[in-house]
């Protein structure tokens, strides 16, 4: 097919070399696909016979958007779109050297190299959710515990209001992986951000099964994506849950675009921008409402929030923005004033709770430290399940450092049943 490179890209490339890696660290996670070791040498994509449009791209698109639109799409007569969901840099990949021709994102262009050729189009809203074992008994995380605990700083569900157990944190191997992407440039300003997630996915489909089979488990997934699995359940943020009305009305601000993406170099470009004007029709609203999807331009409220939304996240957590955000392909709807004020009044509330929250929390842990401090003198404790040496020196208000001083300690490393002395009495 002129036009197209038939060499395997580096977002590929990179694909590949994370998944095996993370294949060593959680065996059960990857599921055989062939998928997975596509190296898109042809240019053809085995297409569905009577399917005149290939789509590839992430899970989180696929369940939120694309299956029922395209349901729609042929029901109108316009043929059969062939659907490979997998994740987003394979979908970037394959329209990138044309064996698809369109692909889904969580996330817009990140002005790679590999994106440059890329036209992203906003087509849905969706929500960003924290997922845990439905059995988890923390219901609710704010921002601020969000960041930490990706950045490795809150590591026991203790910290945050729920068992004495580690929070295994789960993360999708994939490089620019849409939804990680997303999640990680809201909260830190950068979506390519380095976090402490040992648990590597190839997808979050195959994520969200670990976090099934796991009490103490925690993940990112979108909203749509989770709505018909009783066995996970997502965490409200800063006291709001995540809603077909939350996300609409901007007051569950983990709000997040989901984009079609297009090579205009396609010879079907035509059929394809025929597609994505679909998604302005009645029949493709409705389809996408069915998982609780808000259609890109009905969230005009949202478009118009979304920068000051982006930076009080950031001044919440203690992050800046280090990305410049490229706009949208499509022409963003108009808000009304009264719409645009209701959505920047609900998404100034949720911040101000999430901080009532960090507060709160922060005036209870000291208490409770210097409760701890006053009979601590010349006392022991003994190492429970879950326990790391910084959760014991935090909750008696030590230095990690003073622990292995007084404990004779070489390392940072414990054991269950062992006594720690907690002070140097």
């Amino acid at each position: 097919m002129p036009g197209f490179s038939i060499t395997m890209s580096v977002r590929l490339t990179r694909l590949l070399s994370v998944a095996l890696i993370g294949a060593c660290l959680a065996p059960t996670a990857f599921a055989a696909t062939p998928a997975a070791t596509t190296t898109h040498t042809k240019h053809k994509a085995a297409t569905p016979k009577g399917c005149s449009l290939i789509w590839r791209g992430d899970v989180a698109t696929a369940q939120g958007v694309v299956t029922e639109v395209a349901l729609a799409w042929q029901k109108a007569g316009h043929g059969c779109i062939g659907l490979q969901p997998f994740n987003t840099a394979s979908g970037l990949d394959a329209v990138a050297t044309g064996s698809a021709d369109l692909a889904g994102s969580a996330r817009p262009s990140d002005n790679s190299p590999e994106d440059a050729n890329l036209t992203f189009t906003p087509v849905a809203w969706d929500a960003l959710v924290m997922i845990t074992q439905a059995s988890n008994p923390v219901s609710n995380l704010t921002l601020k515990q969000v960041h930490d605990i990706y950045y490795g700083k809150i590591t026991n569900w203790s910290e945050v209001g729920g068992p004495n157990a580690p929070i295994d944190l789960y993360a999708v191997a994939s490089p620019g992986d849409g939804v990680e992407y997303s999640l990680r440039e809201l909260l830190y300003g950068r979506g390519d951000q380095s976090v402490a997630a040992p648990r590597l996915y190839v997808n979050t489909h195959q994520l969200e099964a670990g976090v099934d089979l796991n009490q103490n488990g925690l993940g990112v997934a979108t909203l749509a994506d989770i709505s018909s699995n009783p066995k996970i359940k997502a965490l409200a943020i800063n006291g709001v849950a995540p809603n077909a009305t939350s996300v609409g009305n901007g007051s569950y601000v983990l709000f997040t675009p989901l984009y079609l993406v297009s090579n205009p170099r396609n010879p079907k470009a035509a059929q394809v921008s025929a597609f994505i004007d679909f998604l302005q029709t009645d029949a493709a609203k409705a389809a996408m409402r069915v998982h609780a999807v808000l259609p890109y331009q009905d969230g005009a409220a949202l478009i118009a929030v979304d920068d000051a939304r982006r930076a009080k996240i950031l001044a919440e957590v203690g992050e800046t923005s280090h990305v410049t955000r490229p706009a949208p392909a499509a022409a963003p709807a108009v808000a009304s004033t009264e719409s645009r004020v209701a959505a920047s009044s609900a998404v100034d509330t949720t911040i101000a709770s999430g901080k009532s929250l960090d507060q709160r929390n922060a005036k209870d842990q000291s208490s409770a430290s210097k409760s701890a401090d006053a009979g601590q003198s010349g006392k022991t404790y003994t190492v429970v399940k879950g326990d790391t040496l910084s959760l014991i020196a935090k909750q008696h208000s030590v230095e990690v450092s003073q622990l292995r001083e007084w404990n004779h300690l070489k390392s940072d490393n414990i054991k269950l049943g062992q006594v720690l002395l907690l002070s140097s009495n």
